[in-house]
């Protein structure tokens, strides 16, 4: 395809909101891989191995209990939020408190658990850090969903634009705290600035997008019908978010090595951003297909090829390249994390077929399946990686990824063609 064919298939997909949604998310993706890794290298560079490391362990703790919660409930307004009408603003404002009290919660627990959670969550002990550590799972928490809201209300272009502002405000402030505090700046620089975020998107969420989704002509779900999606998609989307959040915290308390799990956090950071570009697509084939259902198999198809058509390339080049992205941190870190990044790479491939599939069931209601799906690739992956990280250290987490990744991928693949041949 000449460049000047491929800018005229942007220019006719920039029409369509499905993939006008799905690529402002994956330039979101972009935008925060490309400033994320800007960010570590700078606080590699700025700040002690051990403090380094510290705030990895910190952040990946409090992004387990926030995007837990929080993300577990992605789906329900992903799918709910264009059709709610009047109860638009309503919806939104119970999930962020449910996934707030939820998250409160959880973290509450390891809080009062944390002896054993070994030495790389020592800096919690007490009243005043743990407070302050509860504080940021709520930010985080709210933080995570009104990225959702922004396109379950069909404006999601915005979201790549709040990203690219909170992340050179994160940098700046880790150099400006690099001197002043120098054991906690990491973590620190990360959480103010999503405090100070929440601020104006949330204003321009309920004072201007809204009052038009309240306008729009559709009857709002059920709160019964809400409730038996949330039962099933939210134990399914909890289990499949242990992927992500679960791993490095065990990570951290298998390692006990500050320096080591900083290595581990960059290359699995990378991994997981990567593996974000198909779930973008889908959170907009969840979208367009409520307001469209009777066009769904189209959608998924187009969403499908899209969604490869963007992923394909990515993984072609960090496999090829996957030590130079890393080099910037230092010889070590790229001889030790570069088989991960790579195996977390490939295994973008499977994932997919999984997450349009996925997506596609949100837009149906299927909740049950859903949940199978969800629950089962959760239940391979911490299996595997318990099995294959004592043997193969930080390339068996990309090796039970991969591996699981497949599997599923083979056992759903005929009820993707099914659905997409429907119509």
């Amino acid at each position: 395809m000449t460049a000047a064919a491929l800018a005229a298939r942007v220019r006719t997909d920039l029409r369509n909101p499905l993939f006008l949604q799905g690529y402002a998310l994956m330039a979101n993706t972009g935008i925060t891989a490309v400033l994320g890794l800007g960010y570590w290298m700078l606080a590699s560079r700025l700040y002690s191995p051990e403090a380094f490391g510290e705030g990895q362990a910190l952040i990946s703790a409090m992004r387990l209990f926030s995007s837990l919660t929080g993300l577990a409930l992605a789906g329900v307004l992903a799918r709910f939020i264009p059709v709610a009408g009047r109860r638009t603003g309503e919806l939104i404002v119970r999930g962020y408190l449910l996934a707030g009290l939820a998250g409160l919660a959880a973290a509450l627990g390891f809080l009062l658990t944390l002896p054993l959670w070994g030495p790389a969550y020592a800096r919690l002990d007490g009243l005043v850090p743990g407070l302050l550590f509860l504080g940021s799972v709520l930010v985080w928490t709210v933080f995570t969903l009104q990225d959702v809201a922004l396109t379950g209300l069909r404006s999601a272009i915005l979201v790549p634009v709040n990203s690219l502002l909170y992340g050179l405000v994160k940098m700046a402030l880790l150099a400006g705290l690099a001197a002043g505090l120098p054991e906690t700046g990491v973590f620190t620089s990360w959480i103010v600035p999503t405090a100070i975020a929440l601020i104006p998107v949330n204003w321009y969420i309920f004072r201007r997008l809204l009052p038009r989704a309240a306008a729009r002509d559709t009857e709002p779900p059920t709160t019964a019908q809400i409730g038996r999606f949330l039962a099933g998609d939210v134990p399914g989307a909890l289990s499949a978010l242990l992927i992500v959040f679960l791993v490095p915290v065990l990570v951290a308390v298998w390692l006990g090595d500050a320096r080591l799990f900083g290595y581990f956090c960059v290359a699995h950071t990378l991994g997981c951003m990567i593996a974000l570009l198909p779930a973008n697509m889908g959170i907009s084939l969840t979208v367009e297909g409520a307001l469209d259902p009777g066009h769904l198999a189209r959608k998924t198809r187009s969403a499908l090829r899209r969604a490869f058509a963007v992923v394909g390339p990515v993984v072609a080049l960090v496999f090829a390249a996957a030590p130079l992205i890393l080099r910037p941190f230092g010889a070590e870190l790229a001889e030790h994390g570069a088989p991960l990044l790579r195996l977390m790479a490939l295994a973008v491939l499977p994932a997919t077929v999984i997450e349009i599939h996925l997506s596609t069931l949100r837009a149906l209601r299927a909740a049950r399946r859903l949940a199978a799906v969800q629950i089962g690739l959760a239940v391979l992956v911490l299996g595997a990686v318990s099995l294959a990280f004592p043997i193969w250290g930080m390339a068996g987490v990309g090796y039970a990824i991969l591996a699981s990744q497949l599997l599923v991928a083979a056992l759903v693949v005929r009820h993707l063609r099914g659905h997409m041949t429907k119509h």
